[in-house]
């Protein structure tokens, strides 16, 4: 080996020159002792001004404070392989890579310093975002195989006029979907209107929606337009549909029907030409069946049925939904927290989440206030999900095979099961996914 004390060898910098990774080497006090082509165009830091300065002076890396990967080579005498760092160019732009680190001996075999290489993932990352565009439909994220097929008939259901009924536990996206229901069908530019049917007793219910005219009653004192007026030429959501009372279902039911109203103290009807969208978490089926819901009703509104899985039925999505939760997170609170750790993604996918969706938003919002680092830790989650003197243990293997299997079956349909169209999707060699295909038994033909 050579001594970096001396001239850098012009052999050995023409080498690394001819590297497409960005290397440098630092000496036993951290300065730069070297600094390739590579490192300058990634960087955007000239060579004669990386050498003789500090290493956390020159990549200003998100590891540098106090989770020193060089200063962790040394005491574990160790090379640390391909760990995904952020650092900040000359031009303060804020960019990924994959650092690999060792220690660098001389020919007596002493310690006399560090080597660095890292690769650029801005590129990577950009593909992971578009491939991530697949997996979406305006804000609803999601890889699961039936929320994909609602993916496939949502733009067809959309520009449609029929009224939708969307079904699912709390917390699962319904409104989301009604959403995108209303951004994507002929009356977009119109109003998007929800009411909490829950929310709504029935003695307010009737004047809530169909709005009341001046003497209607006692403090009528002017007219006042209901949310049906406010959806016009627009889409009206009534969430929780099946929290309303039957006395109040067979008035909706005219509204539906024969797409008029009467506000409260006129006797002149009033045509609606506003979208209906119902969701509820109920099973409204079963409920015709006991008779607490009105029948007619029901097969009004059920001329479109979407029915929402509960997202631990969904767990692939988890760790999309992380990453779309901390860039938001991330753009409101002013911080770059760049990820879970793995320890804290393990606990999140073992969470049964009854509050589906919203809870797993909401969890993410307190680690986010409790995080000061760059890395949001299993110390960070709310308290429910493990005393912190229990061990953790990482998700059951099947759990984990089960995901790739899904992910694996999943891109095969996108590409029509084009074996070399898959791999370059997922970024695995052909032979690596005709392995897997074996070893998950995944056929055409499997439902």
């Amino acid at each position: 080996m050579f001594e970096l004390d001396k001239p850098f060898p012009r052999l050995y910098r023409s080498i690394l020159d001819s590297i497409a990774d960005g290397v440098y080497t630092v000496d036993l006090n951290w300065r730069v002792t070297s600094f390739n082509k590579a490192a300058e165009r990634i960087t955007g830091i000239r060579n004669e001004e990386a050498i003789g300065r500090k290493c956390f002076e020159v990549l200003r890396s998100s590891m540098c404070e106090d989770q020193c990967i060089l200063k962790q080579v040394m005491e574990d005498r160790k090379t640390v392989p391909n760990r995904p760092i952020y650092i900040i160019r000359a031009d303060q732009k804020q960019i990924p890579i994959n650092m690999t680190t060792g220690i660098l001996k001389n020919a007596e075999n002493r310690i006399i310093g560090g080597v660095m290489s890292f690769r650029d993932l801005s590129d990577i990352n950009t593909l992971h975002k578009e491939l991530q565009k697949q997996h979406t439909f305006e804000d609803i994220i999601s890889k699961n195989k039936q929320m994909q097929k609602i993916f496939s008939i949502l733009p067809q259901i959309a520009q449609s006029r029929s009224t939708v009924l969307i079904e699912g536990e709390s917390g699962t996206g319904k409104e989301l979907v009604a959403r995108a229901i209303h951004n994507n069908s002929f009356q977009a530019k119109g109003p998007f209107v929800a009411v909490n049917c829950s929310a709504l007793p029935d003695s307010l219910f009737e004047s809530e929606l169909f709005g009341y005219k001046v003497g209607a009653f006692t403090d009528a004192k002017k007219d006042k337009p209901g949310r049906f007026d406010q959806a016009q030429k627009g889409t009206i959501l009534l969430d929780e549909i099946g929290d309303i009372s039957l006395a109040v279902q067979a008035k909706l039911l005219r509204v539906l029907e024969q797409k008029i109203y009467e506000p409260l103290g006129s006797v002149e009807p009033v045509h609606t030409n506003a979208r209906v969208i119902a969701a509820t978490h109920h099973n409204l089926y079963q409920m015709v069946q006991n008779r607490n819901f009105r029948e007619d009703l029901y097969y009004r509104i059920n001329v479109v049925r979407l029915a929402l899985p509960p997202l631990r039925d969904r767990k692939e999505d988890i760790p999309s939904l992380i990453d779309h939760f901390i860039e938001r997170f991330n753009v409101l609170n002013g911080k770059e927290i760049l990820g879970v750790s793995q320890e804290a993604l393990a606990l999140l996918m073992l969470y049964d989440w009854q509050g589906n969706v919203r809870e797993l938003e909401n969890t993410i919002e307190h680690a986010f206030v409790m995080c000061r680092e760059k890395l949001i830790r299993r110390e960070h989650l709310p308290g429910r999900f493990l005393p912190l003197d229990k061990k953790i243990q990482g998700p059951p293997s099947r759990v984990l095979k089960d995901i790739e299997k899904e992910a694996i079956t999943q891109a095969l349909e996108r590409n029509q099961w084009n074996k070399s169209k898959t791999a370059r999707e997922l970024g695995i060699h052909k032979n690596t996914l005709r392995r897997k295909i074996i070893r998950f038994n995944v056929s055409e033909n499997q439902e």
